[in-house]
């Protein structure tokens, strides 16, 4: 008798909430659940997510698999968290800690790598060689994906873009604005949500959420047009560095950014002179799974 493939589970711990779901062998949804996040505790983050995992196994009744995609990374050395910007999993052990929690092996990445992994399966990359995946959202990140295979390096941290400097910054860029990371200048202070409102800020002297700016921009507002713009321009010129290293076949945004149309119609022409090819243009697409992607490329850590 040939055992069938286990029931997938995907967690994706985020700033402020937990989102979870039960795949199918298959791929289809069975289940899903969502609660918020504790902030600033690390054992009530850890119950939440055993509470989270519990839940979508009555359903299947049996044990799954279980990942898990988080802010940070584990650290292959160390085995503790790095670079996350819930900070209160910084220097845990959190991959042995959820797994005595759970009682069973846990896969861990960091979330822009789940989002790369989701789309790559069956996502809008699906059948390419090789996808970057970019998350603009209240952080960027970046996940690399080659041959199905997810590309993290001997150090946990690769396609972390986000925290390299903005590329060929003009006078006015640089040094740039000051990061949570302690550096200055970093995609993340440029393109994320609370990037494009704090460059919109800057020049226009008005306080407004980056999905404000963006739907004013659509209604034609010149203010939020050129705030928009200055955004393209800026993520152009980072995606535009990440394929003369990289050289993926298809591009995916992720993240509440993503959901800009006008990104995808200006990007590639806004790349093009960055790209060291006589043949510059590159695929940009919007992701399939929009909020879902991150959850169910944890679920998809498992093969």
């Amino acid at each position: 008798m040939v055992a069938l493939p286990p029931i997938r589970i995907g967690v994706d711990l985020g700033g402020t909430k937990i989102s979870g779901v039960a795949l199918a062998p298959d791929g289809a949804e069975m289940r899903r659940t969502r609660r918020p996040a504790p902030r600033g505790d690390y054992a009530l983050t850890l119950a939440a997510i055993a509470e989270v995992v519990a839940e979508l196994e009555r359903t299947s009744r049996e044990a799954a698999t279980v990942g898990i995609g988080m802010p940070g990374s584990v650290s292959p050395k160390t085995g503790l968290v790095q670079n996350a910007n819930s900070t209160w999993l910084n220097g845990r052990p959190f991959k042995k800690d959820i797994e005595a929690k759970l009682g069973r092996s846990v896969r861990i990445a960091n979330d822009a790598n789940c989002f790369a992994i989701s789309e790559a399966t069956d996502g809008a990359g699906r059948g390419a060689r090789s996808l970057f995946g970019v998350i603009l959202g209240t952080g960027c990140g970046g996940g690399l994906v080659i041959d199905g295979r997810l590309v993290d390096g001997p150090r946990g941290i690769g396609g972390e873009w986000g925290h390299n400097p903005l590329p060929w910054a003009s006078a006015d860029e640089h040094p740039g604005p000051r990061c949570w990371c302690g550096r200055r200048g970093c995609m993340e202070t440029w393109v994320s949500g609370p990037g494009l409102a704090a460059d919109h800020a800057r020049v226009t002297g008005e306080q407004l959420a980056a999905e404000t700016i963006a739907a004013r921009a659509a209604a034609g507002r010149p203010d939020a047009c050129a705030t928009l713009l200055r955004h393209a321009d800026r993520l152009a010129r980072g995606l535009a560095h990440v394929v003369n290293i990289l050289d993926p076949e298809v591009i995916v945004l992720g993240g509440g950014l993503s959901r800009v149309a006008e990104l995808y119609d200006r990007l590639p022409d806004l790349m093009a002179p960055h790209v060291f090819s006589d043949t510059p243009e590159v695929r940009v697409v919007p992701p399939r799974w929009g909020d879902d992607s991150g959850v169910r490329g944890a679920a998809w850590l498992w093969p």
